[in-house]
């Protein structure tokens, strides 16, 4: 199996453990995790009990996965935390598994990015290459859809929704949804248009970002409510892809769009 498990760590025998996986001086792995191929654990890194960690994920020093929930309504019930293929965790990042209130799962998607002291509570769902910078703090229930970049300090309040390549700026605060596509930052939260930079990077058109900008510039920039500015979207716009998909989410969105 090709293991390199150093002499202090403390390794369950009731772990599942695939094959080149490196496990790093005073780590600790607990009953029933699983640990995919080629993965590399650091020093004094907790895995706990129902955590399924896919292959080739790196996770650095002092990081903590798996813990209880921090949730007064927890009361023990079996639960897990799920991580996807190629993800990095880095030092002293924290991440809860789930409740039976929210599904009993915690996931992360693959080749994710997971900067140091970033925290993901109970019942999070984090999509695929999702960047989360230092000290990005996560309440419970939070989605975060895919290619989605948030900066350091941001705060993220329980049950929020982030929509797929959204970019979030550094210090700001999300106390309602996010509309995919879009560059916000504050706090309170402000709209500062579409993500052009990231969406550039991911092969998207100008002419698709120009599309993007003039249906957020209805919503974010014009005199008209919510529900007047989607009408007007859907009946003067072609309805691409994505802006179906801008329609979609808003509509769909339990908590509300933020208003900034």
């Amino acid at each position: 199996m090709n293991l390199n498990i150093h002499k202090t760590a403390l390794v369950s025998d009731n772990v599942e453990l695939g094959e080149n996986i490196q496990i790093g001086p005073f780590s600790i792995i607990e009953d029933n995790a699983k640990i995919g191929d080629n993965c590399n654990i650091g020093a004094h890194v907790q895995i706990s009990s129902g955590v399924i960690l896919a292959e080739d994920c790196k996770v650095f020093n002092g990081a903590i996965l798996g813990t209880i929930p921090q949730d007064l309504k927890f009361e023990g019930e079996q639960s897990a935390l799920e991580i996807g293929s190629g993800t990095v965790i880095r030092e002293y990042c924290t991440l809860n598994r789930g409740t039976s209130g929210g599904g009993g799962v915690t996931s992360v998607g693959s080749n994710c990015l997971l900067m140091a002291y970033a925290h993901v509570a109970h019942d999070c769902h984090i999509g695929d290459n999702v960047i989360l910078a230092n000290g990005v703090t996560m309440a419970g229930h939070v989605t975060i859809a895919n290619d989605v970049g948030v900066s350091g300090l941001v705060l993220i309040h329980q049950f929020t929704h982030i929509g797929q390549y959204a970019y979030i700026g550094g210090g700001s605060r999300i106390p309602m949804d996010v509309p995919p596509f879009i560059l916000a930052n504050g706090a309170p939260l402000r709209y500062y248009g579409p993500n052009s930079v990231g969406l550039k990077r991911k092969g998207f058109t100008t002419e698709v970002i120009t599309n993007i900008k003039r249906a957020y510039n209805y919503i974010y920039r014009s005199p008209m409510n919510i529900k007047q500015a989607l009408e007007t979207i859907k009946s003067e716009m072609e309805q691409t892809s994505e802006i179906k998909e801008i329609v979609e989410f808003i509509e769909s969105s339990e908590r509300g769009i933020f208003k900034g």
